[in-house]
């Protein structure tokens, strides 16, 4: 197993993680293109994500930053999305939405530069990113099927993880806000200890639900209006049982600190709030281990 990278777990802790720093690309002109409720505030985006990139610093994680220039990709920000990292290797994934391809090239680039193999790279019609991606443990990544994320992603998934002994299961993810709004599997569950998520329990598929009651996963429900408006279920797990979430969310804060984690919050009025991206989507954990 190789020290300096790993992340086949949501939960394991976090102890090297790729970020981006906004720059010029993420304050478009343009917001409603991006599907971005305004125009961010390139400064005080900046600040806001150098206070995250502190809160991860404290919990004890190496931070690196992605800084290759992404010239027009204002998404780029959200690290987690083009690639998943194996205890193998690093998958290259293809992003479902349009305006974010050719972020995948470069973080390829930037592991290679960090010296993470490039264990597969997805091509022709296959689309996957990594918000549908979510570790149920090192062995079973569930893959949420939407408008990010296609059968032929899935199928070329699960061949490059069979090497590993690694199980592909299908989450098909509900229309909602349709083909614009941003639906990944993660922005209805967060796992934030093996056996503890928080949920938007009305967008679980059944079959999903009952997979995550078969496995003793207990389920945090977020309420709608914090799931609507503030990214309840986006939340990072630092460790586990300890997680970063965006501030604002009370009554699901509440709900896990009751269940004994603990909780800490960030400011993201610009990097998510108006850009529908949470902690999650900041981080792209390169290294999770105990």
């Amino acid at each position: 197993m190789n020290p300096n990278y790993g992340s086949q777990s949501m939960v394991a802790p976090l102890r090297r993680v790729l970020v981006r720093r906004p720059d010029e690309a993420f304050a478009v002109d343009e917001p409603h293109a991006w599907h971005y409720t305004a125009r961010p505030n390139l400064h005080a985006a900046q600040a806001e994500h150098d206070a995250l990139v502190a809160l991860l610093r404290q919990a004890g994680a190496e931070v690196i930053f992605h800084d290759a220039p992404q010239p027009g990709r204002a998404d780029a920000i959200f690290v987690h999305d083009p690639a998943l990292v194996t205890d193998a290797g690093a998958i290259v994934l293809r992003m479902g939405k349009p305006l974010r391809e050719g972020e995948e090239t470069a973080m390829a680039a930037r592991f290679e530069s960090l010296g993470i193999p490039v264990l597969a790279r997805l091509s022709g019609e296959a689309r996957a990113e990594g918000g549908d991606l979510l570790w149920l443990d090192e062995q079973t990544l569930a893959v949420g099927l939407g408008f990010r994320t296609n059968q032929a992603g899935l199928q070329q998934l699960q061949a490059a993880l069979a090497p590993l002994s690694v199980t592909c299961i299908s989450v098909e993810l509900p229309y909602f806000f349709g083909p614009d709004a941003c639906l990944h599997l993660m922005s209805i569950i967060s796992l934030v200890d093996h056996d503890l998520a928080v949920v938007y329990q009305p967008l679980l598929p059944v079959p999903f639900w009952q997979e995550l009651t078969r496995r003793g996963i207990r389920m945090v429900e977020c309420p709608e209006s914090e799931f609507l408006h503030s990214m309840g279920t986006n939340v990072l797990a630092l460790a586990p049982g300890v997680c970063l979430m965006l501030e604002g969310n009370p009554v699901t804060q509440a709900r896990l600190a009751a269940v004994g984690c603990d909780v800490q919050t960030y400011r993201g009025n610009e990097i998510s709030l108006k850009a529908e991206g949470g902690a999650t989507c900041l981080t792209r954990p390169i290294l999770r281990r105990q």
